[in-house]
């Protein structure tokens, strides 16, 4: 089965497109940290009579557009859940297909990556995939390590427990060892031994496929994320519907657990007495 490249490249952007970015951009603030769970290849594929695979195939197409479109309206770091660690539970022929397609995506993007100016990095259990996988991802972690448009992260066999655990050993070590203090330990010092601490913790997360779920996904990082779920399957999410997500973005109040500028104590129990009374 032959696999279609991923191309990541500017050079086929409308002039429609680029207005529509620039509204986007005038609109409100572009998310520093956008990070996708791309679902519903494999029931795109089973609803046109195709098997998974093919869905599979079909998504890396919607990689390439949301890459290149993120690039150009300049979010920062983009990371997509490429495959969990539960997916290994998946038939053996599936998780096969899914390792050839990365190898061959990744052998054909690697220059379109560094000409973008595009730098590769990935979270999970590398050491689990092939050593065919683990070896086109060095060489091209290597060659984009200096570029600085944007950070492209791949969740492989990723599991969001799996990194807070390892979070966790490290600590453990370091408190044994004297380094640090148990009352030292923090939010941030958690954060900082989790595998995305080089990272900020992403703004916006967008699922695909319906599902009201997080799927095992940077479940601490997501603490204060906004979240956009949207019904289209991954191989037909593309930049329109990125722009949609954005849009909502920007219109919500992100407060942190505070509560809205002018929302006095006084407001606070007129309305308690209001509701009591």
């Amino acid at each position: 089965m032959a696999i279609e490249p991923l191309t990541i490249t500017d050079t086929d952007q409308t002039e429609q497109d680029k207005k529509l970015q620039e509204k986007l951009k005038t609109s409100g603030s572009i998310p520093v940290h956008i990070a996708i769970i791309m679902d519903g290849n494999g029931r795109w594929a089973q609803k046109k009579g195709n098997i998974r695979l093919h869905g599979h195939k079909a998504g890396v197409e919607s990689v390439r557009d949301i890459t290149e479109s993120c690039a150009q309206l300049g979010v920062k770091h983009l990371t997509l859940y490429a495959f969990s660690t539960e997916n290994w539970n998946r038939p053996v022929s599936e998780v096969n297909g899914l390792m050839k397609l990365l190898v061959q995506s990744l052998r054909d993007e690697a220059e379109r990556l560094e000409k973008n100016d595009i730098k590769l990095v990935t979270i999970g259990q590398i050491e689990r995939l092939p050593e065919k996988c683990q070896r086109q991802l060095r060489e091209v972690k290597e060659l984009t390590k200096n570029n600085s448009r944007m950070q492209l992260c791949l969740a492989l066999s990723y599991s969001g427990r799996w990194d807070i655990t390892e979070a966790v050993k490290q600590i453990a070590h370091q408190v044994k060892d004297g380094n640090i203090d148990p009352e030292e330990i923090s939010d941030d010092l958690v954060g900082s031994f989790l595998s995305t601490a080089s990272s900020p913790d992403p703004d916006l997360i967008i699922r695909t496929s319906g599902e009201y779920r997080i799927s095992n996904f940077l479940l601490w990082q997501l603490a204060y994320s906004e979240l956009y779920i949207t019904k289209t399957y991954w191989p037909d999410f593309r930049r329109d519907e990125l722009y949609q997500a954005i849009y909502s973005f920007q219109k919500r109040d992100r407060r942190y657990g505070k509560v809205k500028n002018g929302y006095t104590k006084s407001a606070t129990a007129s309305v308690i007495n209001q509701i009591i009374s």
